[in-house]
């Protein structure tokens, strides 16, 4: 299918790097450590999390099209699960933040097939990734998850200066890996900042949709595990 294929640009978080799972482990050992089953009546920390991944992923929306900055969302979505379980978010200790970026990009919890799969493409393809992670956590999973010899090009939205799904972002990857958007493919998990951002410069994408979710009509391609890339390519 995508045989014609010379470059194939990979999104980070959610796509290779399990951001979730990653987070949960750190969110479960920093919530007994700061005593938050005592500040928010919790035996658990399921519902702090879930609170917080629900916070996380709607202020990372906003993040992709600029309409909130790196601080705003590293502040709200603590704040925010604060307000939201009842908690006052000024009681929010700052070190907790500290540790969370610190302890979470080290974290290695990948996709399943993801090394075998990154292997497998790296000899046929030229690969690259995309990420609108930061910069300092992007450059931790990458060197703690072995995934950096696997990308010749690595392009951090923070960096670059946009996020996706602006055009710019794609048009400047196409332009440093000396492509053009017939021979290249985009790979992630997010439908508007990954797959219609690719589309709206003209690249293929496939839709990766491991939990199974709605599918829109204008996204053509999808995958449920990257080992299916394997097939594809």
């Amino acid at each position: 299918m995508f045989h014609h294929k010379k470059d194939i640009f990979f999104d980070l978080d959610h796509t290779i790097w399990d951001f979730d799972k990653n987070a949960e482990e750190t969110l479960q050992e920093l919530f007994f450590k700061y005593r938050f089953d005592r500040l928010f009546n919790q035996t658990t920390a399921d519902l702090f999390i879930s609170t917080y991944t629900s916070n996380n992923h709607r202020l990372w929306d906003l993040y992709h099209h600029g309409k909130i900055d790196k601080p705003t969302l590293r502040k709200a979505r603590f704040d925010d699960t604060f307000s939201q379980l009842g908690v006052d978010p000024v009681l929010f200790p700052s070190d907790f933040e500290e540790e969370y970026l610190l302890i979470c990009p080290q974290k290695t919890n990948l996709f399943p097939h993801a090394h075998e799969t990154l292997s497998y493409l790296r000899d046929r393809y030229n690969l690259h990734l995309i990420s609108n992670g930061f910069k300092e956590a992007c450059e931790v999973k990458l060197v703690k998850s072995n995934l950096e010899q696997y990308f010749e090009h690595i392009f951090i939205s923070e960096l670059v200066g946009v996020n996706k799904p602006d055009p710019m972002i794609f048009q400047h990857a196409l332009k440093t890996t000396q492509t053009i958007p017939d021979w290249s493919i985009m790979i992630g998990d997010n439908v508007d900042a990954d797959v219609r951002g690719a589309q709206n410069v003209g690249m293929d994408a496939i839709f990766f949709n491991p939990k199974g979710s709605a599918i829109p009509t204008d996204i053509t391609y999808a995958i449920a595990d990257l080992g299916e890339l394997k097939q594809i390519f």
